[in-house]
């Protein structure tokens, strides 16, 4: 059992860092695009009746939900600690959150309350929605706002099919829809006929708020959410894979799970019907600051997630032999997408290859304490960039002067 002293003694090891090992999550409905850094062995390390892995989980405090057979601690982050046991993070937020997320947010929110994760998958996945919080309450869970951003160091190849089906054509009707779902167990249902695909660019992104349908397509996807793993399927085939009806209905009451025009009102129909939708929703990096005064400084910082309470993210690029002190307002997760150097005083490196089950140098957590006072980051490679992910939770107060700007007009920087 974890102890408050154990999280201390970690946070004063890592001068207010943690350490952290990948989460590898499978899939047994979807194909590994194999962009995560896995070796090609590992990719159904945890059986071929598991799936393939193709989720690799950040920070994360979340069980994965997949089903019968899966593992307690799938989707949850270790912290490691040299000479030590490891621990979960999930229980050390537990026992001693307001030392990781500080007092007042730990008070608010009760956890961190983040789910993040890269999402890598060969082609697209079913078009599907999650619910949100009154939907979800309704099955004792959380719902479901997420975001996405499409890191270019981790999309040199495209894979099968680089677009995104969002929403529902304007004028589709409830009926359109209704009789997609009566036509579940005929092979492909036709509800991509009812939507609309967008083409994926990568370093750029989207904001996809709880009862939107989306078919994810096939970059590799930074994805900032709210820390829940609900969702509802409404595509029955994908690439002639048969999606079963119990994919439509886990996270529905069980009274519901035959009730189509129950399921049909789970969507939000002005929003999948909004013929602004690529206006409203696509993200464009907005800079935290002027570039120019970044760069004189040795870095350049842009948010990648914001305008919504929920979470945020930002993309901290620093310039070859640079070295930097960075500050935040809250405690945040990282992930390293290019480069090597120190962040904090720990080394950190971009791994080339990953074996399931190995430690790497990519991953830390960095308290609210440490993100407030600054953190001291170096870039050691002569010529390449360090370029680092920071996911924030709920409430972080330096993106909320972003949440007054309407993403309607939103614009490359």
């Amino acid at each position: 059992m974890v102890s408050r002293s154990d999280v201390q003694h970690a946070l004063d090891a890592g001068k207010g860092l943690l350490r952290l090992d990948p989460a590898w999550v499978p899939r047994s409905f979807m194909i590994p695009g194999r962009r995560l850094k896995l070796h090609p062995d590992d990719l159904y390390a945890l059986g071929a009746h598991r799936g393939g892995i193709n989720e690799r989980w950040f920070s994360s405090t979340t069980n994965a939900d997949n089903g019968p057979g899966t593992p307690p601690d799938e989707g949850l982050s270790y912290v490691r600690i040299e000479g030590r046991p490891r621990l979960l993070l999930k229980e050390a937020v537990e026992v001693a959150g307001d030392l990781l997320l500080g007092a007042p947010v730990m008070e608010r929110e009760k956890g961190w309350n983040l789910l993040c994760k890269f999402f890598d998958n060969w082609g697209p996945i079913p078009h599907h929605m999650h619910q949100s919080d009154a939907q979800a309450k309704l099955v004792g869970r959380r719902g479901k706002p997420e975001a996405y951003y499409f890191p270019p160091q981790y999309n040199e190849t495209f894979n099968a099919f680089p677009y995104t089906f969002m929403g529902l054509e304007p004028g589709t009707t409830k009926a359109d829809v209704l009789r997609a779902l009566e036509r579940w167990n005929r092979g492909d249902n036709g509800i991509l006929y009812l939507s609309r695909a967008f083409k994926l660019e990568p370093g750029t992104g989207w904001q996809i708020d709880p009862c939107i349908l989306h078919a994810p397509g096939s970059l590799v996807t930074y994805e900032p959410q709210v820390n829940s793993d609900v969702f509802a399927m409404f595509q029955s085939e994908v690439d002639g894979r048969i999606v079963p009806w119990e994919l439509l209905t886990k996270d529905v009451p069980p009274k519901h799970h035959q009730d189509l025009d129950y399921l049909v009102e789970l969507l939000d129909w002005d929003a999948n019907l909004n013929p602004n939708f690529a206006a409203d929703n696509r993200v464009f990096p907005k800079p935290v600051k002027g570039t120019d005064a970044s760069e004189a400084d040795g870095y350049r910082e842009v948010w990648v997630s914001y305008g919504t309470g929920w979470y945020s993210a930002k993309e901290l690029t620093v310039l070859p032999k640079r070295t930097v002190t960075v500050t935040d307002g809250a405690a945040y997760g990282i992930i390293l997408t290019q480069g090597y150097g120190t962040f904090g005083g720990l080394a950190v490196s971009t791994p080339s290859m990953i074996r399931f089950g190995q430690s790497t140098e990519d991953e830390l957590f960095v308290s609210a304490a440490a993100a407030q006072a600054g953190v001291r980051i170096e870039n050691r490679s002569e010529t390449d960039p360090l370029v680092i992910l920071k996911h924030f939770g709920p409430g972080n107060p330096d993106a909320e002067p972003l949440r007054s700007e309407t993403k309607k007009g939103n614009t490359r920087s």
